[in-house]
């Protein structure tokens, strides 16, 4: 099993490890129905950092992911985030991702970590000249804080207004007196939140920072068991269970 940067820290919480797509990760610390209702009614915050990230770089990128992606890409502007899906030839789904427009020219795609090395394989097969395709993946670490809460909890960490900012979108900014964190306004519960991107080495000072913010809003870590009953509470799919090769994007 691969570790996330913060898998020691789960373990010395008492989390439940299990296998997740080959990576070592907390399926529940102190129950399901306690975790589920935490999000729902105030604030938890996941370790997904399992998540894949590629950026697409150059004059070509819009072009490429409008071709590659069955949403319409035109409609991003800076800081915008669209959900969408890689179509394969067949008019299946290889997988279903987030696209965030950084710039015209520079993009990043969430995909899911079961298909990390799938996806970046099928989207090789389409590089044009003018793109330049980095997979991050191992680089990149990702909390997802949600619930009603997250907000308040999180806003004593940064400058940037987070109760203000718009659902699928996202901003560059200090966090945790980090420099160019990003903070995104998605989540995959359906109890709204926020998912922080950032590299690897400042992973357990950001866990630390936002627990600690988080404290008079009784935070809690919360383990992929709930991540699934929320997001299937919610009616989000999940790749490999409700989307696979042969279900239509549409």
């Amino acid at each position: 099993m691969t570790n996330t940067a913060l898998s020691h820290v789960h373990e010395r919480l008492g989390a439940k490890m299990v296998s997740f797509a080959g990576f070592n990760m907390p399926v529940q610390y102190e129950g399901v129905t306690i975790e589920h209702l935490c999000v729902r009614n105030g604030v938890g915050v996941f370790d997904v950092s399992h998540m894949g990230e590629f950026f697409v770089r150059g004059a070509g990128a819009t072009d490429f992911i409008q071709k590659i992606t069955s949403n319409d890409v035109s409609k991003l502007f800076d800081g915008k985030v669209q959900y969408s899906c890689f179509p394969n030839l067949d008019g299946g789904i290889v997988d279903d991702l987030l696209v965030y427009r950084i710039t015209e020219d520079v993009y990043m795609l969430v995909v899911n970590a079961s298909n990390i090395e799938k996806d970046w394989s099928w989207i090789r097969k389409f590089v044009t000249s003018d793109v330049e395709l980095v997979n991050k993946s191992e680089d990149i670490s990702l909390l997802a804080v949600q619930g009603p809460k997250s907000a308040e909890a999180l806003q004593s960490l940064t400058d940037i207004n987070l109760t203000n900012m718009p659902y699928y979108t996202f901003k560059k900014g200090s966090f945790a007196g980090l420099d160019n964190i990003l903070i995104s306004n998605t989540g995959y519960t359906g109890s709204g939140g926020f998912e922080i991107y950032f590299p690897n080495k400042v992973a357990e000072q950001i866990w630390n920072a936002v627990f600690q913010s988080g404290k008079k809003f009784n935070i809690k870590p919360i383990g992929l068991a709930a991540r699934d009953t929320l997001r299937l509470e919610m009616g989000f799919c999940l790749y490999g269970n409700d989307i696979n090769d042969t279900t239509s994007p549409l």
